[in-house]
């Protein structure tokens, strides 16, 4: 299977080989319906791309994008005193808040409902468990490109996804050509 940007601006083209039209359907034969698509962000320049991909394939499928960000906050003590972390944590909520917003008003303009969700705790754990709270029917979610020591002390928060997630996961690599006719922000 392969998408791909159509001629007019936001929309897509999937082209099916003689084996992929199996992928369409359920075991029912029932077409696939995404109506709810997950969207984790951490408003870095890969989510960009992933959020692109999403919008492109909810304006495809007519679904509605829940734009994800989830709030870690690591504590710690150091030499110089304490720290507030309650003043930190609600900073960071109210940020993402802020931005997630923003991300939304740009489906709002193209026509794509959203709706956001900022989570605490562990960003794996917190994606997955709000794609079975959402009844999520994609997570689209995008890599940092980590390798060696870096992928070894940081991980991979799409690979633990893909290992935790209750339905299919979309993974857009960091090397990710623009996204699906959706060049456009």
């Amino acid at each position: 299977m392969k998408i791909k940007p159509a001629r007019k601006r936001g929309q897509v083209v999937v082209e099916l080989g003689n084996r992929d039209a199996a992928l369409l359907q359920h075991a029912d034969g029932a077409d696939v319906r995404m109506t709810n698509l997950l969207v984790p962000v951490d408003f870095s320049e890969n989510s960009r791309k992933s959020f692109a991909h999403a919008r492109a394939l909810a304006r495809a499928f007519g679904a509605r994008l829940h734009l994800l960000h989830a709030v870690q906050v690591h504590y710690a003590y150091g030499e110089f005193g304490a720290i507030d972390y309650g003043a930190l944590e609600r900073d960071m909520r109210a940020g993402a808040k802020q931005q997630l917003a923003a991300l939304a008003g740009e489906c709002g303009a193209s026509g794509i409902p959203a709706a956001t969700h900022v989570v605490e705790g562990s960003p794996a754990r917190a994606i997955a468990e709000a794609a079975e709270r959402l009844q999520a029917d994609l997570i689209v979610i995008s890599t940092h490109g980590y390798t060696g020591l870096k992928h070894v002390l940081l991980g991979s928060i799409a690979e633990a996804v893909v290992r935790h997630a209750p339905c299919p996961v979309l993974v857009v690599p960091v090397h990710e050509k623009p996204a699906l006719g959706d060049q456009g922000a």
